[in-house]
Protein backbone atom coordinates (compact mmCIF):
# COMPACT_ATOMS: atom_id res chain seq x y z
CA UNK A 1 0.00 0.00 0.00
CA UNK A 2 1.14 2.85 -1.07
CA UNK A 3 1.88 6.28 1.56
CA UNK A 4 -0.13 8.40 -0.61
CA UNK A 5 -3.27 6.00 -0.49
CA UNK A 6 -3.31 6.03 3.67
CA UNK A 7 -3.45 9.83 4.10
CA UNK A 8 -6.87 10.23 5.73
CA UNK A 9 -8.00 12.89 3.74
CA UNK A 10 -10.95 15.69 5.36
CA UNK A 11 -13.28 18.22 4.66
CA UNK A 12 -11.13 21.85 5.23
CA UNK A 13 -11.44 25.02 4.02
CA UNK A 14 -9.22 28.09 4.22
CA UNK A 15 -6.10 29.41 1.89
CA UNK A 16 -2.66 29.10 2.19
CA UNK A 17 -0.28 31.59 1.01
CA UNK A 18 2.67 29.34 -0.67
CA UNK A 19 6.55 30.66 -1.08
CA UNK A 20 6.54 28.39 -4.48
CA UNK A 21 10.00 26.79 -4.76
CA UNK A 22 11.85 27.22 -7.94
CA UNK A 23 11.82 24.14 -10.14
CA UNK A 24 8.02 22.84 -9.21
CA UNK A 25 4.86 23.01 -11.45
CA UNK A 26 2.47 24.87 -9.58
CA UNK A 27 0.02 21.63 -9.63
CA UNK A 28 2.92 19.83 -7.71
CA UNK A 29 3.00 22.56 -5.00
CA UNK A 30 -0.54 22.25 -5.05
CA UNK A 31 -0.93 18.12 -4.01
CA UNK A 32 2.61 18.62 -1.72
CA UNK A 33 0.68 20.84 0.18
CA UNK A 34 -2.72 19.67 -0.17
CA UNK A 35 -1.28 15.80 1.27
CA UNK A 36 0.08 17.58 4.27
CA UNK A 37 -2.82 19.11 4.90
CA UNK A 38 -4.98 16.14 3.81
CA UNK A 39 -7.19 18.38 2.49
CA UNK A 40 -9.44 16.36 -0.04
CA UNK A 41 -10.69 19.31 -2.24
CA UNK A 42 -8.06 22.20 -3.42
CA UNK A 43 -6.99 23.99 -6.46
CA UNK A 44 -4.63 26.70 -7.03
CA UNK A 45 -4.94 30.48 -8.45
CA UNK A 46 -3.22 30.54 -11.50
CA UNK A 47 -0.36 28.44 -12.61
CA UNK A 48 3.59 29.97 -12.10
CA UNK A 49 6.20 28.22 -14.10
CA UNK A 50 8.31 25.98 -12.36
CA UNK A 51 11.61 28.94 -13.23
CA UNK A 52 9.13 30.82 -11.11
CA UNK A 53 8.93 31.64 -7.22
CA UNK A 54 7.01 33.47 -5.04
CA UNK A 55 2.87 33.82 -4.11
CA UNK A 56 0.81 30.78 -4.98
CA UNK A 57 -2.56 31.01 -3.76
CA UNK A 58 -3.91 27.48 -3.11
CA UNK A 59 -7.35 27.09 -2.01
CA UNK A 60 -8.40 24.57 -0.27
CA UNK A 61 -12.63 23.15 0.45
CA UNK A 62 -14.87 26.27 -0.20
CA UNK A 63 -11.89 28.61 -1.03
CA UNK A 64 -11.71 27.06 -4.63
CA UNK A 65 -15.03 28.69 -5.44
CA UNK A 66 -12.73 32.11 -5.25
CA UNK A 67 -10.11 30.71 -7.46
CA UNK A 68 -11.54 32.18 -10.86
CA UNK A 69 -11.79 35.65 -8.84
CA UNK A 70 -8.02 35.26 -7.78
CA UNK A 71 -6.80 34.44 -11.15
CA UNK A 72 -8.26 37.66 -12.53
CA UNK A 73 -6.96 39.34 -9.86
CA UNK A 74 -3.95 42.02 -10.34
CA UNK A 75 -0.84 40.84 -9.62
CA UNK A 76 3.02 41.94 -9.13
CA UNK A 77 6.15 40.42 -9.61
CA UNK A 78 10.27 40.70 -9.27
CA UNK A 79 11.78 40.02 -12.91
CA UNK A 80 15.09 39.72 -14.40
CA UNK A 81 15.72 39.43 -18.15
CA UNK A 82 19.24 39.16 -20.51
CA UNK A 83 19.52 40.88 -23.21
CA UNK A 84 21.14 40.02 -26.45
CA UNK A 85 19.65 36.59 -26.63
CA UNK A 86 16.79 35.12 -27.55
CA UNK A 87 15.45 31.49 -26.40
CA UNK A 88 12.58 29.61 -28.24
CA UNK A 89 10.52 29.18 -24.45
CA UNK A 90 11.26 33.11 -24.13
CA UNK A 91 12.95 32.30 -21.21
CA UNK A 92 16.38 30.45 -19.70
CA UNK A 93 14.97 26.48 -20.07
CA UNK A 94 14.90 27.00 -23.55
CA UNK A 95 17.22 26.72 -26.30
CA UNK A 96 19.27 29.48 -28.29
CA UNK A 97 18.15 30.55 -31.58
CA UNK A 98 19.50 34.09 -31.71
CA UNK A 99 22.25 35.93 -30.07
CA UNK A 100 22.97 39.80 -31.21
CA UNK A 101 24.91 42.50 -29.60
CA UNK A 102 23.16 44.74 -26.93
CA UNK A 103 23.88 48.29 -28.48
CA UNK A 104 24.49 51.27 -26.20
CA UNK A 105 21.51 51.91 -24.27
CA UNK A 106 21.41 54.58 -21.85
CA UNK A 107 18.39 54.99 -19.43
CA UNK A 108 16.38 57.41 -21.62
CA UNK A 109 16.47 54.40 -24.13
CA UNK A 110 15.06 51.52 -21.96
CA UNK A 111 12.46 53.91 -20.68
CA UNK A 112 11.29 54.89 -23.67
CA UNK A 113 10.81 51.19 -24.96
CA UNK A 114 9.32 50.27 -20.80
CA UNK A 115 6.40 53.02 -21.93
CA UNK A 116 5.86 50.83 -24.64
CA UNK A 117 4.93 48.43 -23.09
CA UNK A 118 2.43 49.68 -20.03
CA UNK A 119 -1.23 50.35 -20.07
CA UNK A 120 -3.60 47.93 -22.17
CA UNK A 121 -1.15 46.55 -25.16
CA UNK A 122 -1.91 43.69 -27.62
CA UNK A 123 0.38 40.90 -26.07
CA UNK A 124 1.28 37.55 -28.22
CA UNK A 125 1.17 34.31 -25.64
CA UNK A 126 4.33 32.56 -25.50
CA UNK A 127 4.35 29.49 -28.01
CA UNK A 128 5.84 27.35 -24.93
CA UNK A 129 2.47 28.36 -22.77
CA UNK A 130 -0.36 26.48 -20.63
CA UNK A 131 -2.79 27.85 -23.36
CA UNK A 132 -5.02 25.83 -25.10
CA UNK A 133 -4.96 25.65 -29.06
CA UNK A 134 -7.77 23.02 -30.81
CA UNK A 135 -8.20 21.34 -27.50
CA UNK A 136 -4.71 21.04 -26.47
CA UNK A 137 -1.87 22.99 -24.73
CA UNK A 138 0.58 25.00 -27.17
CA UNK A 139 3.83 23.61 -25.23
CA UNK A 140 2.36 20.01 -25.94
CA UNK A 141 2.07 21.22 -29.82
CA UNK A 142 5.91 23.19 -29.22
CA UNK A 143 7.60 20.05 -27.94
CA UNK A 144 6.66 18.42 -31.51
CA UNK A 145 7.83 21.40 -33.27
CA UNK A 146 4.47 22.83 -34.52
CA UNK A 147 3.98 25.96 -35.25
CA UNK A 148 0.47 27.90 -34.43
CA UNK A 149 0.05 31.56 -35.04
CA UNK A 150 -1.33 31.93 -31.61
CA UNK A 151 -3.69 35.37 -31.85
CA UNK A 152 -2.21 38.62 -29.87
CA UNK A 153 -5.06 39.77 -26.89
CA UNK A 154 -5.13 42.78 -25.28
CA UNK A 155 -3.79 42.43 -21.37
CA UNK A 156 -2.63 45.66 -18.67
CA UNK A 157 0.36 46.33 -17.90
CA UNK A 158 -0.67 48.71 -14.47
CA UNK A 159 3.64 49.54 -13.60
CA UNK A 160 6.80 48.26 -15.66
CA UNK A 161 9.91 50.06 -13.76
CA UNK A 162 13.57 49.36 -14.20
CA UNK A 163 15.14 48.34 -10.87
CA UNK A 164 18.04 47.79 -11.61
CA UNK A 165 21.03 47.23 -15.00
CA UNK A 166 23.89 44.88 -14.69
CA UNK A 167 25.63 44.78 -17.77
CA UNK A 168 23.02 43.05 -19.94
CA UNK A 169 21.03 42.02 -17.46
CA UNK A 170 17.70 43.85 -16.34
CA UNK A 171 15.68 43.50 -13.49
CA UNK A 172 12.15 44.86 -13.33
CA UNK A 173 8.96 45.47 -11.21
CA UNK A 174 5.55 44.40 -12.86
CA UNK A 175 2.44 45.13 -12.00
CA UNK A 176 -0.09 43.37 -14.31
CA UNK A 177 -3.59 42.37 -15.19
CA UNK A 178 -4.79 38.22 -15.57
CA UNK A 179 -3.64 36.58 -18.52
CA UNK A 180 -0.24 38.77 -18.69
CA UNK A 181 3.04 36.87 -19.31
CA UNK A 182 6.17 38.46 -18.24
CA UNK A 183 8.31 36.53 -20.57
CA UNK A 184 6.21 38.32 -23.49
CA UNK A 185 6.83 41.33 -22.02
CA UNK A 186 10.50 40.34 -21.96
CA UNK A 187 10.62 39.70 -25.64
CA UNK A 188 9.30 42.26 -26.52
CA UNK A 189 11.16 44.26 -24.21
CA UNK A 190 14.41 42.86 -26.32
CA UNK A 191 12.89 43.28 -30.02
CA UNK A 192 12.19 46.79 -29.31
CA UNK A 193 15.73 47.76 -27.75
CA UNK A 194 17.23 45.35 -31.21
CA UNK A 195 18.78 42.88 -29.49
CA UNK A 196 15.89 40.61 -28.26
CA UNK A 197 15.86 39.44 -24.98
CA UNK A 198 14.65 35.86 -22.55
CA UNK A 199 13.55 35.84 -18.54
CA UNK A 200 16.03 34.65 -16.21
CA UNK A 201 14.47 35.08 -13.07
CA UNK A 202 10.56 35.73 -11.76
CA UNK A 203 9.51 36.27 -8.31
CA UNK A 204 5.82 37.17 -7.72
CA UNK A 205 5.69 38.99 -4.83
CA UNK A 206 1.73 39.80 -4.25
CA UNK A 207 -1.65 38.81 -5.92
CA UNK A 208 -4.50 41.15 -5.05
CA UNK A 209 -5.82 41.06 -2.37
CA UNK A 210 -3.16 39.86 -0.53
CA UNK A 211 -1.04 43.15 -1.44
CA UNK A 212 1.28 42.09 1.38
CA UNK A 213 1.48 38.22 2.21
CA UNK A 214 2.71 36.08 4.80
CA UNK A 215 3.77 33.55 2.60
CA UNK A 216 4.71 30.10 3.68
CA UNK A 217 7.54 27.28 2.23
CA UNK A 218 7.07 23.77 1.79
CA UNK A 219 10.03 23.40 3.92
CA UNK A 220 7.78 25.43 7.09
CA UNK A 221 4.66 23.40 5.93
CA UNK A 222 6.25 19.88 6.46
CA UNK A 223 8.01 21.33 10.10
CA UNK A 224 4.81 22.42 11.08
CA UNK A 225 3.41 18.84 9.85
CA UNK A 226 5.55 17.28 12.25
CA UNK A 227 4.70 19.84 15.21
CA UNK A 228 0.95 18.77 13.93
CA UNK A 229 -2.31 19.71 13.03
CA UNK A 230 -2.42 23.39 15.67
CA UNK A 231 1.42 24.45 14.31
CA UNK A 232 0.29 23.07 10.32
CA UNK A 233 -3.26 24.88 10.31
CA UNK A 234 -1.79 28.10 11.61
CA UNK A 235 -0.85 28.84 7.86
CA UNK A 236 -4.76 27.76 6.43
CA UNK A 237 -6.26 31.26 6.45
CA UNK A 238 -9.93 31.64 6.29
CA UNK A 239 -11.99 31.68 3.08
CA UNK A 240 -12.87 35.54 4.00
CA UNK A 241 -9.33 36.11 3.54
CA UNK A 242 -9.98 35.65 -0.03
CA UNK A 243 -12.65 38.45 -0.38
CA UNK A 244 -10.86 41.35 2.62
CA UNK A 245 -11.06 43.80 -0.06
CA UNK A 246 -14.95 43.76 -0.73
CA UNK A 247 -17.28 45.68 1.11
CA UNK A 248 -18.97 43.22 4.11
CA UNK A 249 -22.99 42.84 4.34
CA UNK A 250 -24.15 41.36 7.76
CA UNK A 251 -27.53 39.36 7.35
CA UNK A 252 -30.50 38.86 9.26
CA UNK A 253 -31.94 35.51 10.00
CA UNK A 254 -34.60 35.84 7.17
CA UNK A 255 -32.19 37.80 4.75
CA UNK A 256 -29.74 34.66 5.27
CA UNK A 257 -32.14 32.32 4.57
CA UNK A 258 -33.24 34.03 1.10
CA UNK A 259 -29.55 34.25 -0.27
CA UNK A 260 -28.91 30.72 0.96
CA UNK A 261 -31.95 29.42 -1.13
CA UNK A 262 -30.37 31.83 -4.58
CA UNK A 263 -33.45 34.37 -4.21
CA UNK A 264 -32.49 37.82 -5.37
CA UNK A 265 -33.83 40.18 -2.65
CA UNK A 266 -33.61 43.69 -1.67
CA UNK A 267 -30.81 44.40 0.42
CA UNK A 268 -29.64 47.77 2.36
CA UNK A 269 -26.48 48.54 2.23
CA UNK A 270 -25.73 46.12 -1.23
CA UNK A 271 -23.23 48.20 -3.31
CA UNK A 272 -24.72 49.15 -6.77
CA UNK A 273 -21.28 48.05 -8.51
CA UNK A 274 -18.69 45.42 -7.82
CA UNK A 275 -19.23 42.36 -5.27
CA UNK A 276 -19.68 42.60 -1.58
CA UNK A 277 -19.24 39.13 1.27
CA UNK A 278 -22.44 38.74 2.75
CA UNK A 279 -22.53 36.88 6.34
CA UNK A 280 -25.20 34.65 7.53
CA UNK A 281 -26.90 36.21 11.30
CA UNK A 282 -24.65 32.96 12.95
CA UNK A 283 -21.61 35.11 11.45
CA UNK A 284 -20.52 32.39 8.48
CA UNK A 285 -19.56 33.69 5.61
CA UNK A 286 -22.64 32.78 3.58
CA UNK A 287 -22.33 34.69 -0.57
CA UNK A 288 -20.25 36.88 -2.85
CA UNK A 289 -22.89 39.41 -4.18
CA UNK A 290 -23.65 41.42 -6.64
CA UNK A 291 -26.17 44.19 -7.06
CA UNK A 292 -28.44 42.90 -10.69
CA UNK A 293 -29.89 45.76 -13.11
CA UNK A 294 -32.88 46.24 -10.51
CA UNK A 295 -30.85 46.58 -7.77
CA UNK A 296 -31.75 43.29 -6.12
CA UNK A 297 -28.90 41.02 -4.51
CA UNK A 298 -27.75 38.62 -6.66
CA UNK A 299 -25.75 35.31 -5.63
CA UNK A 300 -21.97 34.96 -7.59
CA UNK A 301 -20.85 32.34 -5.17
CA UNK A 302 -22.62 30.50 -2.03
CA UNK A 303 -20.45 28.96 0.51
CA UNK A 304 -21.38 26.49 3.01
CA UNK A 305 -19.29 27.02 6.23
CA UNK A 306 -19.46 26.77 10.08
CA UNK A 307 -19.99 29.87 12.14
CA UNK A 308 -16.63 31.93 12.75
Amino acid sequence: MSRQSRIQFRDLHGIVLLDKPLGLSSNQALQAVRRLLRASKGGHTGALDPLATGLLPLCFGEATKLAGSLLGARKAYLAECRLGITTDTADSEGEIVRQLPVPPLDAAAIETALARLRGRILQVPPMYSALKHDGERLYAKARRGEVVDVPAREVDVHRLELLERDGETLRLLVECGSGTYVRSLAVDLGEDLGCGAHLTALRRIWVEPFREPQMVTLAQLEQAAEQGDEALLAWLLPVSAGLSDLPVLHLDEAQSMAISRGQQISLPGLPEAGGCAAYASDGALLALLESDAEGRARVIRGFNLPPD
